[in-house]
């Protein structure tokens, strides 16, 4: 393993490049250990492009697909390690909330805490990573399996680190750090500005952010794997995410640590441009 291990949770195919594609492509070109843990295949999500207009009310064909977007855009980044939470098809997209899909016996948002715990702790101790990177508490917007990846995380990270848990599941393993990742306050306005309605991310304050890394170096990568996934987004649509997605600046991803130590960081608000700031 590489001396600095990098381990990102997501809910869906997808979220991990649209939210941390700068991050995963600035560690692989660094050499770190960088793994990736979805927790569904995305099978409710809506189908945008209409030559796969027949992956449409298809959830099963729809997750297969995703599946294979997910492989070919991590495939951009370099060399990352994928697991799917429980196994591939363990646990399905619940929908937005209040969609039908929320109640399913097979939705992520319906699973088994404990079962849930421990396919994440067999993780984080096989990965051993040194930070561990995933959604706050809201899920970034309220989606429920992004609260459900978010909670997957923080019920594990003790667990993982206790021998008397699951042994079976391999040596234990403490964190050192924990960040979510998240978005600053001054990004509303440039949403209000858009006219976009019913979009309520969950912000912080620029001034309490922890840590920033400035990744405009890799906003190619972080839009060439995004657009392996055409069954979600149309970056030519000239729509707001397409030209927010096309600025350099979606390039620049932002965290707040929530376990471990804060490392050194610059300018007057002390961030850290290194999510492994202060570890040996």
């Amino acid at each position: 393993m590489s001396d600095r291990r990098l381990l990102l949770v997501h809910a869906h195919p997808d979220d991990e490049s649209t939210a941390t594609g700068a991050t995963m492509a600035r560690y692989c070109a660094d050499g770190a250990s960088v793994s990736l843990v979805t927790c569904t295949s995305g099978e409710l999500g809506e189908v945008v492009a209409d030559d796969l207009a027949h992956l449409r009310g298809d959830p099963d064909a729809l997750g297969e697909y995703r599946r294979g977007e997910i492989r070919a855009a991590l495939a951009e980044y370099g060399d990352v390690r994928h697991h799917w939470l429980g196994g591939p098809g363990r646990w399905r997209d619940s929908g937005m909330v209040g969609d039908a899909g929320n109640g399913s016996e097979r939705a992520f948002a319906k699973a088994d805490p404990d079962e849930v715990t421990r396919a994440m702790v067999e993780i984080l101790r096989a990965e051993q990573p040194h930070v561990v990177v995933t959604y706050d508490e809201f899920g970034g917007y309220g989606h429920p399996d992004h609260i459900g990846a978010h909670r997957a995380v923080m019920t594990s990270i003790d667990p993982a680190a206790d021998p008397d848990y699951a042994p079976e599941l391999g040596e234990p393993w403490q964190v050192p750090k924990v960040y979510w990742a998240t978005l600053p306050r001054s990004i509303l306005k440039q949403i209000e500005e858009s006219g976009i309605e019913n979009f309520e991310p969950y912000t912080v304050p620029d001034e309490e952010l922890t840590a920033v890394l400035d990744g405009r170096a890799f906003h190619g990568t972080k839009v060439a794997a995004l657009r392996h996934y055409r069954s979600q987004v149309d970056l030519d649509d000239g729509g707001f995410f397409a030209s927010m997605v096309a600025r350099p600046e979606f390039a620049i991803e932002h965290y707040l640590l929530v376990r471990g130590d804060r490392g050194p960081g610059t300018g007057h608000l002390n961030r850290e441009s290194d999510l492994f700031a202060g570890l040996v």
